[in-house]
């Protein structure tokens, strides 16, 4: 219901805050619209040093990346939100299965999460009307996991993922980009410390140093955005049997003990996503790909990126044979 007196800026952070408990997103945080130039400047660091690898978009629009007045005409608040998408399953070790990053067990997360977001912009504009504003789920050049450390919701580790105290890391981020000004949360402090389990568990060394990834060697990138025939036999063979993403980083990290269950059910696995095997992987032609993938993150890698990886997988798992490693220790 409209309201003829706005809230202040600080009732309004209460207030949004709660809203979006409501709707069933984990956390809520508010930062001021503002240019990111000490994020930026290590963008560009990173981009300088080639660690995008074939991904140019990451070099484009970077006045809009850094700065969400760009995006929104008289910006003045970014809130952002967390989504939890952690499901009490764990998938199989056996060599013999192929393994999906935990965030596309389900549901697309862009679709999910962005309803819930919309959500809350309509009832913003509606207590305050006159408010203009878009919501992003990975859907603009938007620094969203910056956005997120500067609202207080976590922190980036070195693995360079967002980490909440609350949820761990296993969790989607979105943000409204709005012309409400609402009170401002404060960052909290980087509480890594000394600990580098993601660094020393990484099977292609591509957290090159704290903070910092090379997509050239990561896993993710080349299971999911590299588009060439087949990565450098040094990553592929490293592959293993994922054959979509790796989740290796997230699942040392000591801070994922505080990981907390969706309660968004699309997130839950879909049948067959945890333990169907390699070979049944290899059969399926496009349409099966499509039917099983629907409303699925792994669409997009395609059904040739999939069938690529699915076979780095196999030969991984001949090899470990051939070398005399056991079922699931290849």
């Amino acid at each position: 219901m409209s309201s003829s007196t706005s809230p202040s800026p600080r009732a309004l952070r209460r207030a949004i805050k709660q809203k979006a408990a409501e709707l069933g997103l984990d956390a809520c945080g508010i930062s001021e619209a503002q240019a990111l130039e000490e994020e930026g400047s290590r963008l560009q660091t990173w981009l300088d040093r080639g660690y995008q690898a074939d991904m140019e978009w990451m070099s484009r629009h970077g006045q809009k990346r850094t700065d969400p007045r760009l995006l929104v005409e008289g910006a003045r608040s970014v809130v952002s939100v967390l989504q939890s998408y952690y499901t009490p399953y764990q998938a199989a070790e056996d060599a013999s299965l192929g393994r999906v990053s935990r965030y596309a067990w389900g549901d697309d997360y862009h679709l999910t999460l962005k309803r819930r977001l919309f959500a809350l912009l309509e009832w913003l504009q509606d207590l305050v009307p006159g408010t203009e504003g878009r919501a992003f789920v990975d859907s603009a050049p938007i620094m969203d996991k910056a956005w997120a450390a500067r609202a207080g919701l976590g922190w980036i580790g070195k693995h360079s993922n967002l980490i909440s105290r609350e949820h761990g890391s296993w969790v989607f981020i979105g943000e409204l980009v709005v012309t409400t000004a609402i009170e401002p949360d404060r960052p909290i402090a980087d509480h890594c410390g000394s600990c580098t389990a993601c660094i020393d568990a990484c099977p292609t060394e591509a957290i090159v140093e704290p903070y910092v990834v090379d997509a050239n060697r990561c896993i993710s990138y080349t299971t999911i955005e590299y588009k060439g025939p087949a990565p450098p036999a040094e990553i592929g063979d490293e592959h293993g049997n994922w054959i979509f993403g790796c989740d290796i980083c997230q699942e040392v990290c000591p801070w994922n003990k505080f990981r907390t269950v969706s309660t968004e059910a699309a997130y839950e696995p879909r049948e067959g996503i945890l333990d169907t095997p390699l070979d049944v992987w290899k059969e399926m032609d496009q349409e099966a790909f499509s039917t099983f993938f629907s409303r699925s993150a792994v669409k997009r890698a395609k059904l040739a990126g999939f069938q690529r990886n699915v076979d780095i997988a196999i030969q991984n798992k001949a090899r470990g044979e051939s070398d005399g490693a056991g079922p699931g220790e290849a």
